[in-house]
């Protein structure tokens, strides 16, 4: 049996995606998807869809945070067992004390190399890639997130492994 030299711990990897709604992290999660599809995607919406029959209804929180934990779980057991290679978490993940929480329960569930990756799109880039969306967002919504990433964007402080700032290319409009 092979052992790595000075730890037998499995490193469990999370790509924490932030970003505004119409930033392009969905579109992102797709691509690094289909670059190894042993990835994991753990996504909001999709779980909005699965447990309220639609994206764009908003539901309960806690049952949506309960649903995020569970499949951190599942995560984090099918990497250990070479499963699955990483976890994706898709959410805006706008606010610092919510990518906090997401952190601090991703830690406990055993991820223990976590790379924020933040799609930071301009807000009227955003906006109008909203407007053509079939789940469109209250405008009011994308600019207070816009303005809590902006307050407050996100810090390897928060307890992030890393942190990738990634601007996204213009030329896509």
């Amino acid at each position: 049996m092979e052992h790595q030299h000075s730890s037998s711990v499995t490193t469990c990897p999370l790509i924490l995606l932030i970003g505004l709604p119409g930033s392009g992290k969905s579109t992102l999660a797709r691509v690094l998807l289909a670059e190894d599809p042993r990835r994991r995607l753990i996504s909001t919406d999709l779980l909005r869809q699965q447990l309220f029959g639609s994206e764009s209804i908003q539901g309960p929180w806690l049952l949506i945070w309960r649903q995020v934990q569970l499949q951190f779980q599942q995560a984090v057991l099918q990497i250990s067992q070479g499963i699955a290679t990483e976890a994706i978490y898709d959410a805006t993940n706008a606010q610092r004390r919510h990518r906090r929480e997401v952190i601090a329960l991703a830690r406990r569930t055993g991820f223990n190399d976590i790379t924020g990756l933040w799609v930071d799109t301009p807000v009227w880039l955003c906006l109008a890639r909203n407007k053509r969306r079939e789940r469109i967002v209250p405008e009011e919504v994308v600019l207070r997130m816009h303005r809590q990433l902006r307050d407050a964007p996100p810090t390897l402080g928060e307890g992030l492994d890393r942190l990738i700032h990634y601007s996204a290319n213009l030329k896509y409009v």
